[in-house]
């Protein structure tokens, strides 16, 4: 008897021990692919830089451009070791979140899934935040200085969208965005506030190829012109305002709000996925971003990287 409890006791431990191993192994496996997509997706982005600074001087023998042109939202890339997509993420298609309407900034956090009273909190305290306090103390103020570490409102303009995270209200998933389960057990990401608000836009209109849908409803695009929308760019991007006024003329003067040009900042985001050695893709995707101004060709370099994200975050699931 006293051999058979031995010989239980020492197959429990292997068993342990065995499955302990094995644990650590997909863990370091895990580990090992997030840091090679790391490298995948930041080499993605230095090779998606270089392909935009060649412009379209590069021609194919059809006449298309080689590597970029003017209008594209996309660039995927294949490397020895794994594949990338690289977005272009227009701050033009975002709401400035210094300018907007406290209106519109309460539909935005309604669509974007927040209550009705989170919704008029966060508005208000973007409000305050942005607004000049004359010396005086706000309620905003008395309740950031009662946190550890405490702090006041700046009461001035937002210069980096991550002042949000300090505002009463806003939490790391209403800022990020977070994943909603959809049909056929399919995860679908939901944008966050940094996807639909930035400090770099132009100021009241958005970019309509570019657009989330969110941002469209905040600003009064009714819902079957978000839809046509979205629609006709899945198809072909808005080539000109002209066209864009053109098809969006039934919906009203709230379509003056839309306009076509990329400008001067976009933030680039790139997902990777590593090569295994059967050649197969990785289920472990590695995403990084880059916040990039691109210069004219006067300028001493063609762009320059104002933000580094290492963490990528989630992508706004309606461009394409």
């Amino acid at each position: 008897m006293a051999v058979l409890w031995l010989s239980a006791a020492l197959s429990a431990i292997a068993f342990s021990v065995a499955t302990t191993v094995r644990g650590e192994l997909e863990r370091s496996a895990t580990a090992a692919d997030g840091t090679q997509g790391y490298f995948v997706a930041r080499g993605a982005i230095q090779r998606a830089l270089l392909y935009v600074s060649w412009g379209e001087q590069y021609r194919n023998p059809d006449g298309s451009a080689r590597y970029w042109q003017h209008g594209m939202r996309r660039l995927h890339f294949e490397f020895p070791n794994g594949s990338a997509d690289v977005d272009f993420i227009p701050e033009s298609s975002k709401l400035n979140v210094n300018t907007a309407k406290p209106e519109e900034l309460f539909r935005l956090l309604a669509l974007l899934g927040a209550g009705p009273e989170q919704a008029q909190e966060i508005t208000a305290a973007i409000v305050d935040w942005r607004s000049p306090s004359a010396g005086q103390m706000t309620a905003f103020d008395q309740y950031y200085l009662s946190l550890n570490p405490s702090f006041r409102a700046r009461h001035a303009s937002l210069e980096e969208i991550e002042e949000l995270l300090a505002m009463r209200g806003v939490t790391p998933e209403m800022f990020h965005g977070k994943f909603l389960r959809g049909g056929e057990d399919r995860l679908i990401a939901q944008p966050g506030l940094r996807d639909c608000l930035s400090v770099y836009s132009d100021g009241g209109r958005v970019e309509a190829n570019s657009a989330p849908e969110a941002v469209m409803a905040a600003i009064g695009i009714p819902p079957d012109g978000i839809a046509a929308i979205v629609a006709q760019r899945r198809m072909a991007l808005f080539p000109n305002q002209e066209v864009l006024q053109r098809f969006t003329q039934p919906m009203g003067p709230v379509a003056s709000r839309l306009f076509v040009g990329e400008g001067s900042i976009t933030t680039l985001r790139a997902t990777a996925r590593v090569r295994l050695q059967n050649g197969q893709l990785s289920d472990m995707k590695r995403t990084v971003s880059a916040l990039v101004k691109f210069a004219p060709v006067t300028k001493d370099a063609p762009y320059h990287i104002l933000r580094w994200y290492d963490q990528g975050g989630l992508g706004v699931s309606d461009i394409q």
